[in-house]
């Protein structure tokens, strides 16, 4: 089976616009935690790395720690393992629609809503 160019295009559309939302809902997610969080608190998105966009908590406008992963491609959000990588097992799934709503009317600055 042969694959049209314009199936390509439409494949290539399709994987554009879930890196597209996966940003836009990383961003949401910065917005909710800072919502509970204290004062000088904040988060940040850092889309530096190759597979992973990082969540930075900062405190006073300083990186502090790493909050939370969330793979580029396919929006899984993951805990942290270390600096460089998460921890194994899928927290949540940010391209799911239920997934999503629970995270963002239950995260916590502290990160506790990433235990499994």
């Amino acid at each position: 089976m042969t694959t049209s160019f314009a199936d390509y295009a439409a494949e290539q559309d399709a994987r554009n616009t879930i890196q597209l939302n996966v940003v836009k809902y990383g961003l949401m997610l910065c917005d909710a935690l800072i919502q509970d969080a204290p004062d000088g608190y904040g988060y940040e998105l850092d889309s530096s790395g190759r597979k992973y966009h990082k969540i930075f908590m900062t405190i006073n406008g300083r990186r502090d720690s790493i909050h939370a992963f969330i793979d580029k491609k396919t929006g899984s959000v993951y805990k942290p393992a270390s600096l460089r990588g998460p921890a194994k097992g899928v927290r949540y799934d940010l391209r799911i629609i239920e997934q999503r709503e629970w995270l963002f009317e239950n995260v916590t600055w502290h990160g506790s809503y990433l235990y499994k």
